[in-house]
């Protein structure tokens, strides 16, 4: 390994120690707001298990995050702001022959 591109690698380790330890503040952080799960479903009008199908979700994932004992993250953050933001064109364009059934 080049020895400059080992020494950064080693001072960016010892700056995250010193940043966990609460010896130096990070640069930057970010924060979300929770996603109220539940008042997201609501305007869609969709059950539970049909919501759950909509965002390829397990039933019980969905029963966690509605009774906030978990938080959606990543991509499916992502699409439920899409679906509060946009709820008939989210159901549109997301598996509309699922909301058949």
């Amino acid at each position: 390994m080049d020895e400059k591109l080992f020494s950064e690698l080693s001072a960016s380790i010892r700056e995250a120690g010193a940043i966990k330890r609460g010896a130096k503040r990070a640069s930057r952080s970010f924060e979300f707001a929770d996603v109220d799960v539940l008042a997201i479903r609501a305007k869609t009008g969709l059950s539970q298990s049909q919501f759950a199908a909509l965002l390829e979700v397990s039933p019980a994932t969905l029963k966690n995050w509605e009774q906030g004992r978990r938080q959606p993250t990543g991509p499916a953050r992502a699409l439920l702001r899409i679906v509060s933001a946009k709820p008939r064109l989210a159901l549109e364009a997301l598996h509309a022959e699922r909301l058949a059934a």
